[in-house]
């Protein structure tokens, strides 16, 4: 069932959201060679506490964290540890959430570790236009086959992998609810759009093929050939005009 939310909601979401913009905006400064994808979380779990607010992921169908920390290879769901330290080169996805009063946010961002590849720059770079360019289509109105096809058509036209595995959906209330939203479709197809909905919508491209697998830990998702991957989300209302990024 897809929740549309009312105008008190929305503003309700407001809360959660701007402080977790914040947070992957200060991430710039604390993302170093040398870091591990622990700091990072103790980072993130102690802003969303400053505010007085609780970490959506943390415990979250049992997961250990308040972010993902996800590294190179790794799509989603990495699980933060003191031993993964932070290499110059690398590249670390941060996928994250505040829950406020019984609504959350939901944004990721892909950072760079130092000076990295030429390639991986592309990749970020990629990705993160490709949410812009999604998002033309996310007005009421239009359908996710409509926004999906536009960040399919964009990313791989500048040769990235789409992952399929994975996709965007609805957020508000909970972390995850209907509608599923995905990076790939067909114009024209998939739900219709409507003023109210509020939608986590997040590109993740890969360098090589789109193919998936799941770590031993049960939770983090890696490119199955080993190329980088990369992520940027938002959460989005649906208006009568253009889209209102909340995270952003």
């Amino acid at each position: 069932m897809i929740i549309i939310k009312s105008q008190r909601e929305i503003d309700l979401m407001r809360e959660p959201c701007k402080v977790t913009k914040e947070i992957l905006e200060d991430l710039d400064a604390v993302i170093r060679p040398g870091i591990s994808t622990e700091d990072i979380n103790a980072f993130v779990e102690g802003r969303i506490a400053h505010y007085n607010m609780k970490p959506t992921f943390k415990g979250y169908g049992g997961f250990p964290a308040g972010a993902c920390v996800s590294v190179n290879e790794e799509i989603v769901h990495g699980i933060p540890s003191a031993k993964r330290i932070l290499q110059e080169g690398d590249i670390v996805s941060i996928d994250t959430g505040a829950m406020f009063k019984g609504y959350t946010s939901d944004a990721a961002r892909t950072y760079a570790v130092g000076e990295i590849s030429a390639e991986a720059q592309k990749l970020i770079d990629v990705t993160k236009e490709s949410f812009f360019r999604g998002i033309e289509y996310a007005k009421a109105g239009y359908r996710l086959g409509d926004l999906g096809h536009a960040i399919q058509e964009y990313s791989e036209a500048n040769g990235m992998g789409v992952i399929r595995s994975y996709t965007g959906h609805g957020v508000g209330r909970n972390l995850h609810e209907d509608p599923m939203v995905p990076n790939y479709g067909t114009p024209g197809k998939g739900v219709k759009l409507k003023a109210g909905m509020t939608l986590a919508i997040e590109p993740m491209l890969v360098l090589g093929h789109y193919d998936t697998r799941v770590l031993s830990n049960e939770w983090t998702v890696v490119t199955v050939d080993g190329s980088l991957a990369a992520h940027y989300e938002n959460t989005v209302v649906i208006t009568e005009g253009e889209p209102e990024i909340l995270t952003l």
